[in-house]
């Protein structure tokens, strides 16, 4: 199969196939957004969350999503995790320990996601029952009980295959514990209706079924069937959909937060994981990551994405700016009509570098980045020359390689950074 230079779109041509964008600030949750208004005027903001380049923070999201499912408006100014790069010298002002998430509310500064949540149900009424409800509390005490499990599954090194067995079992029992609390009511969430007490669990219990499937080849939703209806039933909310990442994002983000992640090396696992960083997408069926159908305007969006950051994109590239602009076309023109195109000589790993960096939701949503990601991949394998030619590996000690800096000084709104 060769490609022509005809076949492959120009920039203009791409242009004018990209989705046309949202309400970022009345319409559904987006990790873009600076600002929430949810109809109201802009004088009556009275909220600022201090959150993350990345999107990626775990009580970042659980604050998030609290202000997006109680309607409250708010404004959102973005700070640089250390995994990603140095914090910005405002925020350490602001914020001496530099601390995530932050929030400014009437004028007073929160720390900590608790003490954040407490306050803000104080100004605006709790979601559900409150935080310190007695129905509520033994969740939260639950919560982190799943949590230490979890850790002591995932970031174990070394483990025997018994030692793997127990810490599956250990983790197991706990989860089944979670299930027969969402199974104390009708509907698929804690104590009825959504409200905090599941929003405290969202976070991690997100990066549970990520880590899990890529470094143990466990898929949590299958085996926990109410958990999977209670992420089913998150997913039919605009909120979640707008915070909720993906298995790839989670499972390179992970190790230099949690100190490392470590596989099992079971041959499913292995597997598994390989699918997850190279598709194909879906994971199988039922799709372990998300139950919701892949939306029509996917890859628009995903094209819409790249094109507002192509300068940015163009410049990182290991290939240089001049050199990875008909590959990075090629691929594009293979997302938008789905039709496989070669990739120019040599390009495949400066396409897998690419590939390996979309983060979800900082970039795009889940879908939107499963269809870029497989146009790359795809992209990259019919390079006659350098067809299974990996790119850059990803590190694990830090992320620096998403320091946001770089971004941010080559223009107001650029690739990676919102």
């Amino acid at each position: 199969m060769e490609s022509t230079a005809e076949e492959v779109l120009d920039w203009q041509e791409l242009t004018q196939l990209v989705a046309q964008p949202g309400d970022p600030i009345n319409g559904v949750a987006s990790a873009q957004a600076n600002l929430r208004l949810f109809g109201h005027l802009e004088q009556d903001v009275r909220v600022t969350l201090f959150r993350d380049h990345h999107a990626w923070c775990p009580y970042c999201q659980k604050v998030w999503l609290w202000l997006e499912e109680r309607r409250v408006p708010y404004r959102v100014r973005k700070v640089t995790m250390f995994c990603y790069g140095e914090k910005e010298a405002w925020f350490k002002r602001l914020v001496p320990s530099g601390m995530l998430p932050a929030l400014e509310l009437d004028g007073r500064l929160i720390t900590e996601s608790d003490r954040i949540l407490e306050a803000l149900e104080a100004a605006f009424a709790p979601l559900g029952l409150g935080m310190n409800d007695a129905a509520v509390l033994p969740l939260r005490q639950l919560e982190r009980l799943l949590f230490r499990a979890w850790c002591q599954w995932l970031c174990s090194p070394g483990l025997r295959p018994a030692q793997e067995e127990a810490a599956r079992g250990a983790f197991q029992r706990i989860a089944g514990k979670f299930e027969q609390a969402l199974s104390q009511h009708s509907g698929p969430f804690l104590l009825g209706e959504l409200g905090t007490a599941d929003l405290v669990f969202v976070p991690y219990v997100e990066r549970m079924a990520a880590s899990l499937a890529y470094y143990k080849g466990f898929l949590l939703r299958s085996e926990h069937p109410a958990i999977g209806r209670w992420f089913e039933a998150l997913e039919q909310r605009p909120s979640y959909l707008g915070t909720q990442s993906d298995f790839h994002t989670h499972a390179h983000d992970l190790p230099p937060q949690m100190g490392g992640c470590y596989a099992s090396g079971e041959a499913n696992q292995q597997a598994l994981a390989s699918q997850i960083d190279r598709g194909p997408w879906p994971l199988g069926s039922p799709d372990p990551e998300t139950s919701q159908a892949e939306p029509a305007n996917a890859a628009a969006f995903a094209l819409s994405r790249v094109i507002k950051h192509r300068a940015a994109i163009l410049g990182r590239s290991p290939l240089g700016a001049e050199n990875f602009d008909v590959p990075l076309r090629t691929a594009l023109t293979a997302l938008i009509h789905a039709k496989p195109l070669p990739a120019p000589a040599g390009s495949a790993p400066a396409l897998r570098y690419l590939r390996d960096r979309i983060s979800v939701p900082r970039d795009m949503p889940l879908h939107a980045a499963r269809s870029l990601r497989q146009a790359l991949e795809t992209t990259a394998s019919l390079d006659p020359l350098a067809g299974t030619a990996q790119g850059e590996p990803l590190t694990v000690a830090h992320r620096r390689d998403q320091d946001p800096k770089p971004f941010l000084q080559a223009a107001p709104s650029v690739f990676p950074v919102a």
